[in-house]
């Protein structure tokens, strides 16, 4: 983003702010907040981003011998490539992995405030090739702890 940045304003540079004040969109501003504010609900025990489908959560289940974590873990993740269109010709590595690392932040921020009464672990997955930059991931499962024992 650095020499994204330094190239505006005739080589002189702007921040993130302005940049962004300059090329963004209301429409996207109000589609990035469902990713970076995102609604959880709880359902039949689980922990999840609204929006999921029952089918497929009873798929999972089933995949996974009713493993809670392991159902809440598969129907809560997001690949970081999948925030934006397919062949986005401005991902990199240092974007997705500062995209992920503000995620984690944030879910974990958010769920403890819906769910003050529930551990839940947030994982930002990075992938062993770094450079495999779809299989960057974030998600999320209740741990078994309650929340005052998780520290």
């Amino acid at each position: 983003m650095t020499a994204e940045l330094q190239a505006w304003n005739n080589g002189k540079g702007t921040d993130l702010e302005s940049w962004v004040s300059c090329v963004g969109n209301f429409s996207l501003a109000v589609g990035y907040a469902t990713i970076f504010w995102p609604k959880f609900v709880e359902f039949d025990g689980y922990i999840l981003r609204d929006g999921f489908s029952e089918e497929i959560l009873r798929s999972w289940e089933l995949e996974n011998d009713r493993d809670r974590r392991a159902v809440e873990r598969v129907m809560n993740h997001l690949h970081l490539t999948d925030i934006q269109h397919y062949g986005c010709e401005d991902l990199s590595k240092d974007k997705i992995q500062l995209l992920g690392s503000t995620l984690e932040q944030i879910y974990k921020a958010k769920l403890n405030a819906d769910f003050p009464q529930t551990s839940c672990v947030v994982e930002f997955y990075r992938p062993e090739n770094e450079d495999d930059l779809e299989q960057y991931q974030i998600t999320f499962w209740q741990d078994e702890r309650p929340a005052d024992e998780s520290a």
